[in-house]
């Protein structure tokens, strides 16, 4: 039962840890993008997934968020938020949201005279709570079967499973410092050792 209950544990944990390292690092889209604009938005129970800001008494606020609509080569539309994350996590530093959107209502196409661009963004889409991807930058391609190797989320996986490694290491040496090896356990454990006589050795 307990060991069943231990895997469940580290299971759940596995299962969050990868949903906030696919929520948090970056992606990249290529897209056509087909407006841009800014929409007096609600946020209320979702508000983890937008830019941090004074919220209502209520819980409620609402506020103006620039939006990004794009269409992938594959026909599927695709919509992004463009806001600030300033110091606040994920780590963006991102403070050139106006600039940002300026590019991509620059690179507003059709789709008889399609611009292709990649755009870099962390987050996710769910309609239904309507959270959106933040946009953190794009720029131009030549066409829509360019591909982007993710480089920064290799070098991060790989320097985040460096220390996971060094921290294991670690607490193994902790524990055997502290509570030493355990005493392997032999078939004549059992049997016990005979008592020495107190009697001298006769001459």
């Amino acid at each position: 039962m307990w060991t069943k209950l231990k895997w469940s544990l580290r299971g759940g944990v596995a299962v969050l840890l990868i949903a906030v390292l696919h929520y948090n690092l970056p992606h990249h889209d290529v897209v056509r993008i087909t407006n841009t604009y800014n929409r007096q938005t609600t946020i209320g129970a979702n508000w983890l997934f937008f830019a941090q800001a004074e919220t209502a008494a209520s819980g409620v606020e609402k506020r103006d968020i620039r939006f990004i609509e794009a269409v992938r080569p594959n026909g599927e539309v695709s919509v992004y938020r463009n806001e600030d994350t300033g110091w606040v996590w994920p780590p963006y530093f991102k403070y050139d949201s106006s600039n940002l959107q300026a590019e991509a209502s620059n690179a507003v196409s059709t789709e008889e005279a399609p611009r292709w661009v990649v755009i870099t963004h962390y987050g996710w889409r769910t309609p239904f709570f309507s959270i959106y991807p933040n946009a953190v930058n794009l720029y131009p391609v030549a066409g829509p079967e360019v591909t982007v190797f993710p480089w920064i989320n290799l070098i991060l996986l790989g320097l985040l499973g460096l220390g996971a490694a060094m921290i294991v290491r670690m607490w193994r040496q902790f524990k055997r410092r502290m509570f030493g090896p355990k005493p392997e356990k032999t078939e004549d454990s059992d049997v016990l050792a005979p008592i020495p006589s107190a009697l001298p050795p006769q001459l």
